[in-house]
């Protein structure tokens, strides 16, 4: 077996996770949105999904919702992303027992709006962070975005030995539907959750933060290698583009999306491990993203991985929904506190979105 040395590796040293102070079961949404359409129920009610935090527009007098234009959209997008990642950061620097004095490097990703200056300026000034941190925005990947950015914040922390780096994943996903009761509208109406999500990374050397406080739940995962896998056949399988109909951006998923993504799993999953000696049944551990029922059973099979292996990402799916690039995390942070996991263990994190694309890690705890 050759794996990489984790002396120097770099580490998910804190988690953290924040979704927004309303939330719905499905059956309410049907209802709140007046929904009758028998096929439009069913994709609802058999998403396997029971709660997920919203951002929903005002009532009308008639008790109706509004229809937002897509500026009000891109201010909910803003307005509620600065909240729910202010949230998500303070929460994950109380899991690293870190300060906000002690971050160096603010990595932020998003798909469901667009803005200049973006988040991480944002939030530097939000949270009053040191004029000095520097900063990335990662925007408009989709679903895969959120290990797209975290192998860039491993490069930078590779290179800033004992220095603090966030991923801070901001996905309003309410500023990014289209109510129109259409089929294609529906599906990813039935789907996604407003949430954001932070991890700290760290490599060891140097200083480093004054990481006092309280110790992490569980030992500190070193990530060990990133691979992606993009099928281009399916590049128009997701997308987020703009709709004349509707003057305004909207989601589109095609239906075979949960097949493409699974038929391709293994072959990403053996460019990870090429060249280690590992196979899928030395991994401990799966952290994988919660595309949806069919998305996650798809890559369940074809990876001949168990209910209990996914048991955090299927979980993460019924309380929250599909929380775009931070749902990993939320699945990560359930795996961290569970208490589960134990030195020498492996494990892998799996993304799939928009290109469409697989994206995988290695990490050793």
């Amino acid at each position: 077996m050759s794996l990489p040395d984790t002396g120097a590796a770099a580490r998910l040293a804190g988690v953290g996770t924040a979704v927004p102070d309303t939330s719905y079961s499905q059956r309410e949404l049907l209802d709140l949105l007046a929904v009758s359409d028998p096929r439009v129920r069913s994709l609802f009610l058999n998403s396997a999904i029971e709660r997920r935090g919203l951002t929903l527009p005002a009532a009308g007098p008639d008790g109706s919702r509004a229809v937002e234009t897509q500026g009000e959209l891109l201010r909910k997008h803003t307005e509620q992303g600065l909240l729910l990642g202010r949230r998500a950061v303070e929460n994950c620097l109380a899991d690293t027992g870190a300060r906000l004095s002690d971050v160096r490097h603010l990595c932020c990703v998003t798909s469901t709006g667009f803005l200049t200056p973006g988040f991480s300026a944002l939030l530097i000034k939000e949270l009053g962070l040191d004029v000095g941190c520097s900063r990335l925005d990662v925007v408009g990947m989709g679903c895969n975005a959120g290990l797209n950015a975290l192998g860039a914040v491993t490069g930078w922390a590779r290179t800033h030995p004992g220095e603090l780096a966030l991923l801070v994943c901001v996905e309003v996903c309410s500023a990014a539907y289209v109510f129109d009761g259409t089929m294609r509208s529906s599906v990813v109406n039935s789907l996604f959750g407003d949430g954001a999500a932070a991890v700290a990374v760290t490599a060891p050397g140097g200083g480093g933060p004054d990481a006092g406080g309280a110790p992490t739940p569980t030992p500190a995962p070193a990530l060990l290698r990133f691979s992606s896998r993009i099928i281009p056949e399916a590049v128009d399988a997701m997308r987020y583009d703009w709709d004349e109909g509707h003057g305004k951006f909207s989601f589109w998923l095609d239906p075979q999306v949960p097949y493409v993504v699974g038929a391709h799993a293994e072959g990403a999953l053996e460019r990870l491990l090429h060249g280690t000696g590992l196979l899928a049944s030395d991994i401990d551990h799966w952290v994988v993203h919660s595309g949806g029922k069919k998305v996650v059973d798809s890559v369940r099979v074809n990876l001949g991985l168990t209910r209990h292996d996914v048991r955090h990402t299927t979980g993460v799916l019924r309380d929250h929904g599909n929380l775009s690039s931070g749902s990993f995390l939320f699945s990560y942070q359930r795996l961290a506190a569970e208490g589960s996991v134990r030195p020498g263990d492996l494990g892998v994190l799996m993304t799939m979105g928009p290109g469409s694309t697989i994206e995988m890690a290695l990490a050793r705890w």
